[in-house]
């Protein structure tokens, strides 16, 4: 038999009261058990997951290794056919003799300049800002501004100095062709990273990469 207990109003606001706060301290103890639970978790799968990693990473860093050294002698041999010293290119690329295979070989690299870079940049903007003079002239001269341009370090892309050099030697302008010299030989960029890349073609031809990278694998 259940035992019916009398209550006033304000009693009955306390009781309320109490359960409300003891079904917030239930709730609150549940979510932190939850938050342990989740931590627990993440330490577990971190603990198996980075073994897993270094394992891998040092895996690819021996193949990779591995794969230039044994074209090390083809590049060689290379250089002896062509003429063309292997370090003034950045890549190499190979392909099999049914061209159906392909591996490049490289390093990646950094523009950068030596400080005699601003002798030249000042040149060719004297040289230039000199034939503003109507919309032609200032046409041209914004385009060479923009091949001046720095990137997010500060420095001029070597790929537009390139650019720079043909309009020097289209204008014969010998004040302009020095001042792009002066940029050539400043330039001193820095090797970064080794990497190679690798493709094949499918049954339709279509030349498809290998993935070899952690963002590339679906």
């Amino acid at each position: 038999m259940t035992e019916q207990v009398e209550m006033t109003a304000e009693e009955r606001k306390d009781y309320e009261a109490f359960k409300a706060e003891r079904e917030r301290r239930r709730a609150a103890e549940q979510r932190k058990e939850q938050r342990r639970q989740y931590a627990d978790m993440v330490d577990d799968e971190i603990a198996t997951t980075i073994p897993q990693l270094r394992c891998l990473s040092e895996q690819i860093k021996l193949v990779k290794e591995t794969i230039f050294g044994n074209f090390e002698a083809i590049l060689r041999m290379k250089t002896e056919i062509t003429g063309v010293a292997r370090n003034d290119q950045n890549s190499h690329t190979f392909t099999n003799s049914d061209g159906t295979l392909r591996v490049v070989l490289g390093v990646n690299t950094i523009d950068g300049y030596r400080d005699t870079v601003e002798d030249g940049i000042a040149m060719v903007k004297g040289y230039i800002e000199s034939l503003a003079k109507d919309d032609a002239t200032k046409a041209l001269v914004n385009a060479v501004l923009r091949l001046l341009s720095r990137d997010g370090q500060g420095n001029i892309k070597a790929s537009r100095v390139l650019q720079l050099r043909k309009m020097a030697e289209d204008s014969g302008d010998e004040r302009f062709l020095e001042g792009v010299r002066i940029i050539e030989e400043a330039y001193q960029p820095t090797v970064s990273k080794k990497f190679i890349r690798a493709q094949y073609k499918d049954d339709k031809g279509a030349w498809r990469y290998i993935p070899l990278g952690m963002t590339d694998v679906d």
